[in-house]
């Protein structure tokens, strides 16, 4: 079964009635956000999306910067829960990164406050942890509360932003999931990809779960499948009901076959944020 009809098939199951209704999707025309498109109104979702740029298909997306403190507020107004996955997502100076995923999710949550939205999922990332060493074969996985170790100005925002998501909780009661995704595309493309893929059926899996999970508070889950090469802890984001489905197995021989075993001796090897802890790539692509 493909990726996206198993996520059809787990929709069809599960218990929609639970669900919000109406979801914010920011970062609607990127690249996770182009696939939740496709699959989350499976789960019984209405969808409203917001991007920079316009959305293909879609024309009554709302076209608005993160800058934009009234058109966010006017975005939000109404939604039952926002999942946000706008901002830079790869490295670039230190004032755009700041800007776009701390400014801006700072006015992301200032409008949710204000209009009384109760959860926000929260696209956060590896990198926050990054340089954590990887695991070797015979180590434990790396749990979720391991301390940051961000690998970028990209990585040390997304640091911030589950320290701002927890500050909301506590001060305001604006419950967050933060997800640290790993790699989420139709299949893994890089062997160290094999330990950290998540498929986009079970990434609106574990966004489902999120959205649905009874009394979060604030909790950071890690975002993968159920990956055989697996080097994180998914405990926290199995206790909000994620059951992921799929396994980067299937891909290893013909990877491996490509690239090789990564050298233990690669610095971009040592670490969990791989070379974006020695030359990360820069946005935009």
């Amino acid at each position: 079964m493909s990726s996206a009809a198993s996520a059809a098939s787990a929709a069809s199951a599960a218990p929609a009635a639970s669900a919000p209704r109406t979801v914010l999707l920011t970062g609607a025309a990127g690249g996770v956000g182009t696939l939740m498109r496709d699959l989350l109104p499976a789960y019984g979702y209405r969808l409203r999306l917001l991007d920079v740029v316009p959305v293909d298909g879609a024309p009554d997306a709302i076209v608005a910067d993160l800058a934009d403190r009234e058109a966010l507020r006017e975005a939000v107004r109404g939604v039952d829960a926002v999942v946000h996955l706008a901002g830079i997502s790869l490295e670039s100076t230190f004032e755009k990164v700041m800007a776009a995923n701390v400014t801006g999710l700072h006015h992301l949550y200032e409008a949710a406050r204000e209009e009384g939205v109760g959860r926000v999922v929260l696209a956060s990332s590896n990198h926050a942890v990054g340089f954590t060493p990887r695991p070797r074969a015979g180590d434990p996985v790396i749990p979720v509360d391991t301390p940051h170790r961000p690998d970028t100005f990209y990585g040390l925002s997304k640091c911030f932003g589950e320290d701002m998501a927890q500050f909301y909780w506590d001060k305001h009661g604006l419950e967050t999931v933060s997800v640290r995704i790993g790699s989420c595309f139709p299949e893994p493309t890089s062997v160290r990809m094999l330990s950290m893929w998540l498929s986009p059926a079970d990434c609106a899996r574990l966004l489902h779960a999120a959205l649905t999970a009874r009394g979060v508070g604030h909790t950071v889950v890690y975002g993968s499948s159920a990956n055989t090469r697996l080097w994180w802890d998914l405990a926290s984001a199995r206790a909000l009901g994620y059951e992921p489905q799929d396994d980067s197995e299937p891909y290893a021989e013909k990877l491996l076959a490509a690239q090789g075993e990564p050298a233990d001796d690669d610095p971009a090897n040592a670490h969990l944020g791989g070379h974006f802890c020695t030359s990360p790539p820069r946005w935009p692509h």
